[in-house]
């Protein structure tokens, strides 16, 4: 990443991880997410499938088996705060698995629902119902939500239009915040050296799940994608540089997520830690202190500008941008992407909040030393856009997202099969943030989640038909990728592979997506380069 990207990340234009933690806070809870449909309670019917633990009873829909709130690991309460995920223990009898399980701890946005229960540990199974479930070795994709690593849960994505492609789906929760993410010199004392990346290890606890036992759901553990969305998509990077989750998957999406290529040494992740912990009244960080912290307190002294996993020594050896460049990762098929306006959905939440960007600020928005600013302003000059909140949205986008994406598909693509996509539906509807008069948000970040899965959001707006089809063809190139490891099949158009020689980023777009070449000239990928050193 170009220093002035950092720079960016370190200040006002941070990655959309901190962005969202800093901001979502404000959010009154009138506009958090509407609660997802629950799924009735039952005891006599449905399918039952025999797991490592024991027999799980899940629910049969016409769409697809559910088997919902089934522990991967033991609840990570009291002792086991703050350390690495146990076994969760047997059960007697037959779990019924019809309902969500509680998701971890996090305060109400709108990207996620309230909640106080650290019992969180998770995941559902979606398979394809009646005959389609008989049967076997059927890709497997496990989805990591996103949510700034702060928010969010599995339960509000539907996959089941995956699952009508011939995949089975899991999706999971993971620890977040300072419960998933904390480090501190006592906890690295307590274990042998490393802290920090709890929810990361959460993550790969789940995927050994799956390698138990996906085949009794008629799924091949030796064919798993994993795939995941913003702090989910940075998850999905994460474990392709962690020497911890090898053979764990066989392929790996990412959706915009590579905005953070950069990790803070354990070091810098103590010092955080080391505040956090005088903030809820352990100021000598003592472990028995901070495992006795309520979690309301946790949450109350969360911090701001997000978190983010750390150089432990265990789960991470060194940052993803050195990994992915020495070529010493999990190499597996890779897609990765972005949307074409990310940073337009953050430029939204600035005005609802009452903190617009005008024409008198927008120098002052980057956070950046002065000369680097003027150079930024210069390049994106307020009379080219609409409006300065699309100014900023440009840069914030090409910055944050864009050029460190296809830096990642660059480093990526020595290694490995890469394919490149942007999603570039300019009328995609916004489902998480009410409409702003004047402004538009574009292909927004996390708008292209509507296209792949059934979303519990605020703001809920059906898909145009020709909206309809891209989703199918989206399904198709996702659902393709995993069964094969490359996107293109019979009916959607071809997706070509990315190499550093030829950039080809397929554009995700009605009424019908195509390959294109001008990528790094459109986000200005030249320019953020310039800027390093």
């Amino acid at each position: 990443m170009p220093s002035s990207s950092r720079g960016l990340a370190r200040a006002r234009l941070v990655v959309g991880a901190a962005a969202l933690s800093a901001l979502l806070v404000a959010i009154t809870t009138a506009s958090a997410t509407a609660a997802p449909t629950r799924h009735p309670g039952g005891s006599g019917h449905g399918p039952v499938v025999a797991t490592d633990r024991g027999l799980v009873r899940g629910i049969a829909t016409n769409a697809a088996d559910e088997f919902l709130g089934i522990p991967y690991a033991a609840p990570p309460v009291g002792a086991l705060r703050w350390q690495p995920p146990q076994s969760m223990s047997r059960w007697p009898g037959v779990r019924q698995a019809t309902q969500y399980a509680p998701h971890c701890p996090q305060s109400a946005s709108p990207f996620g629902i309230a909640s106080s229960s650290e019992d969180c540990l998770y995941l559902n199974v979606f398979a394809p119902g009646d005959r389609g479930r008989q049967q076997r070795n059927l890709p497997v994709m496990v989805w990591i939500h996103g949510g700034a690593l702060v928010t969010g849960e599995s339960d509000d994505y539907d996959p089941t239009d995956l699952v009508r492609h011939g995949a089975i789906v899991v999706t999971i929760n993971y620890r977040l915040g300072a419960l998933g993410f904390l480090a501190t010199s006592s906890l690295a004392a307590e274990q042998a050296g490393h802290a920090g990346n709890y929810g990361l290890m959460d993550q790969q606890a789940a995927l050994r799940w799956v390698q138990r036992n996906i085949g009794r759901f008629g799924g091949d553990r030796h064919n798993v994608t994993i795939f995941g969305e913003s702090a989910g998509g940075l998850s999905v990077l994460s474990q392709l540089a962690s020497p911890q989750a090898h053979g764990l998957f066989g392929k790996a999406i990412v959706e915009s997520g590579a905005y953070a290529l950069t990790q803070a040494p354990l070091a810098q992740a103590e010092a955080s830690g080391a505040s956090f912990a005088a903030a809820v009244g352990c100021e000598s960080q003592s472990i028995s202190c901070l495992r006795q912290v309520p979690v309301s307190t946790i949450l109350g002294n969360e911090s701001t500008v997000g978190y983010q996993p750390d150089i432990d020594g265990r789960v991470l050896t060194q940052s993803l941008g050195t990994s992915f460049v020495s070529g010493q990762f999990n190499r597996v098929p890779v897609m990765n992407g972005t949307n074409h306006d990310e940073w337009r959905l953050f430029a939204g939440l600035d005005q609802l909040l009452g903190n617009p960007v005008t024409a008198e600020n927008y120098q002052y928005q980057f956070g950046v030393p002065p000369d680097i600013a003027a150079k930024i302003v210069a390049q994106y000059p307020l009379s080219a856009y609409a409006s300065p909140a699309l100014a900023v949205g440009a840069v914030g986008t090409d910055a944050t997202y864009a050029c460190p994406a296809l830096s990642a598909d660059t480093m990526l693509s020595k290694y490995v099969p890469t394919y490149a996509y942007e999603f570039s539906d300019e009328q995609a509807p916004e489902v998480f943030l009410p409409a702003i008069a004047g402004f538009s948000y574009g292909a927004a970040h996390a708008s292209e989640l509507q296209y792949l899965f059934g979303l519990h959001s605020a703001y809920p707006a059906p898909l145009s038909s020709t909206q309809q089809q891209l989703a199918a063809r989206m399904r198709a190139y996702w659902t393709n990728f995993a069964k094969r490891g490359f996107p293109s099949g019979s009916g959607a158009p071809l997706w070509p592979g990315f190499t550093s020689a030829r950039q080809r980023v397929q554009s995700l777009v009605t009424p019908q997506p195509h390959a294109e070449t001008g990528f790094a000239a459109e986000h200005q990928c030249a320019f953020w380069s310039s800027l390093s050193g």
